[in-house]
């Protein structure tokens, strides 16, 4: 395989034993493959959100686009849009996308864009040293609850799958393997695919012996069945000490947003050419 160099220059600013450093390692084997593979570089456009994640792109030599925070989505989805050929991957956070660009994720799991998310699901606003999120579990203490979380955390599986996501998975950042694995098949499938990946942030949540202690990769699991995938979604809800599964939870095809898009658009650019047609021709 052609050795492609994707490092940069910048210098890398995460804490030592951050789970980033997986996330990062993971996905410059998966697109060193694409890109030996055939994909060309310049195929390939990087989106990053606001958080101790989005620095992401800074460590990778490829073409990307720093948006704002919660906005990675609506820019994704615009590249994608108005260039189908380029593979678009995002990084975000769960306070990024779970929290403050919710409404955007669950519309382009809706549309069926295709895009690929990848979550760096720390459960805590590392960046800005320790708040909860939409994941933290009760009773977190943290910046902005000294005396516990009061909330319940949503299951962002469960949220994708009711939402429409034809492509559903979850890694961990002490399973580089298996990171490898969703990135490339999450980049392959055609359609809107996320991978929640349990990022520990050692300073703010270091969750790694939890973590180490409950999961499990599955086995024998049917990833085109809906209601399977629902079962083991829920199987644990990021608030109890249950087994945690890993793996691809679901996945189907069906047409996505940016095909339809054009695919409507033409026929409007057609209709409108007809009557232009007929109105020079005073008819």
């Amino acid at each position: 395989m052609e050795q492609i160099n994707l490092n940069t220059n910048a210098k890398n600013t995460w804490c030592i034993g951050c789970g980033n450093f997986a996330i990062l390692n993971a996905i410059r084997i998966v697109l060193k493959e694409l890109i030996a593979e055939g994909t060309p570089a310049e195929n390939f456009v990087l989106v990053s959100g606001i958080g101790c994640h989005a620095k992401i792109v800074d460590y990778i030599n490829i073409n990307s686009f720093y948006s704002l925070h919660g906005r990675v989505v609506p820019v994704a989805t615009a590249i994608k849009v108005a260039n189908p050929s380029l593979n678009v991957i995002c990084f975000s956070g769960d306070g990024d996308s779970y929290g403050e660009g919710l409404e955007h994720l669950l519309f382009a799991a809706k549309r069926n864009v295709d895009i690929t998310m990848i979550i760096h699901n720390n459960r805590v606003y590392g960046l800005t040293t320790g708040q909860f999120t939409p994941t933290s579990p009760s009773g977190f203490k943290g910046r902005s609850t000294p005396y516990g979380n009061p909330e319940h955390p949503f299951n962002p599986l469960e949220l994708m799958l009711a939402s429409g996501a034809s492509f559903v998975a979850r890694g961990f950042s002490h399973g580089i393997d298996l990171l490898k694995k969703l990135f490339k098949e999450a980049i392959l499938h055609k359609g809107f695919s996320i991978i929640d990946v349990l990022q520990v942030c050692v300073t703010f949540y270091n969750m790694y012996k939890y973590y180490d202690e409950r999961v499990y990769e599955m086995d024998n699991h049917n990833e085109l069945d809906f209601n399977q995938a629902l079962v083991k979604a829920k199987e644990w809800d990021y608030n109890t000490d249950t087994k945690i599964p890993l793996g691809i939870f679901y996945r189907t095809q069906k047409p996505t947003f940016e095909a339809n898009f054009h695919r409507l658009n033409k026929d409007v650019d057609r209709i409108n050419g007809v009557k232009e047609i007929l109105k020079n021709l005073n008819l």
